[in-house]
């Protein structure tokens, strides 16, 4: 059977660097890798950052969002069937930050699939310096996610005061309480550079596995608020893309926003990548990209987010 691991973790929480990471040592060690990214918006640009760890022994199949929640389970479940039939040895899904972890374990328990794969690792990212100001929501799908880890890996560790990891550590403990799902026994917790992770820490992740959580869906059923706009096409110099994303992510005006993330083409025909939230905007070359900028929160108000990014902007 085809061992299959989640990573998951909540919006900008480092996702998509950790595959990287992780895929890699997979790779090193022989390993046939699939990556899927199911991704909440109708266009993923995460994928589009693992380009450079593709090759004979790793591939990449998307899902895109965009659709309502029955036809994003079924296109979820018929890409699992056609990389089934792949020979892999194992199968990164990356979903996007709003996700709920059913849809995983309900998808892997049903037929043809319950056949093909067994469940390996769910490993979740908690970013060291996380937001706090949640909503209900968002509380109960970052508790949802640590509940059932085999793994909490904390992101941006070097970067961030051990005061304020400890912080969130009792924050994410406190959610859990909340969920009425105090942490499992023997999970993996670990809090280090990742630059820093060795062999023998990968081994432990990569056998980390998962646990059951028993718990009632407290705010998910009742509230559903996120939203993703797209911008397409923008032309912003690169201080200006890094100026107006910092006011974006602090005016209440423009709703709750997460993250913006995407990808920015530069007078000299060069790209950028940008991927900006509350904690840190980090901006950076890469050779290829689409020219886009997406906007991922609860509650967002276009015109108010337009008004940074309208026709008359550098």
């Amino acid at each position: 059977m085809i061992s299959i691991d989640l990573i998951t973790g909540f919006l900008g929480s480092g996702k998509t660097t950790f595959i990287k990471k992780y895929a890699k040592y997979l790779i090193d060690q022989g390993k046939n890798i699939g990556i899927l990214e199911n991704d909440f918006g109708a266009v993923n640009v995460d994928a589009m950052l693992l380009q450079d760890i593709l090759g004979d022994n790793c591939t990449l199949e998307m899902v895109a969002g965009g659709c309502d929640a029955d036809c994003h389970r079924r296109r979820f479940k018929t890409k699992l069937i056609a990389m089934g039939m792949c020979g892999y040895d194992r199968v990164l899904v990356e979903p996007s930050g709003i996700f709920d972890m059913d849809e995983f374990f309900d998808a892997l328990h049903e037929d043809p699939l319950d056949r093909w794969y067994q469940i390996g690792n769910v490993i979740t990212i908690i970013d060291a310096n996380l937001d706090t100001a949640l909503s209900e929501s968002s509380r109960f799908l970052l508790a949802s996610q640590a509940a059932q880890a085999g793994t909490i890996l904390y992101s941006h560790v070097q970067e961030t005061e051990a005061s304020v990891i400890s912080s969130t550590s009792r924050y994410v403990s406190g959610l859990l309480e909340k969920l009425q799902c105090p942490a499992p026994s023997g999970q993996l917790i670990l809090q280090k550079d990742w630059d820093k992770l060795v062999p023998n820490d990968f081994e432990k992740i990569m056998h980390s596995g998962y646990h059951s959580a028993d718990y009632r869906k407290l705010w998910l059923d009742e509230k559903k608020t996120y939203d993703s706009l797209y911008f397409m096409n923008m032309e912003f110099t690169e201080s200006f893309l890094l100026e107006s994303c910092v006011k974006i992510l602090k005016d209440p005006a423009c709703g709750k926003v997460f993250r913006i993330k995407g990808f920015q083409k530069l007078p000299d025909n060069t790209w950028i990548a940008v991927n900006a939230t509350h904690q840190k905007t980090e901006i950076h070359p890469i050779p290829n990209g689409q020219a886009i900028l997406i906007v991922i929160g609860e509650g967002l108000h276009p015109e108010a987010i337009e008004s940074y990014w309208g026709k008359s902007k550098p």
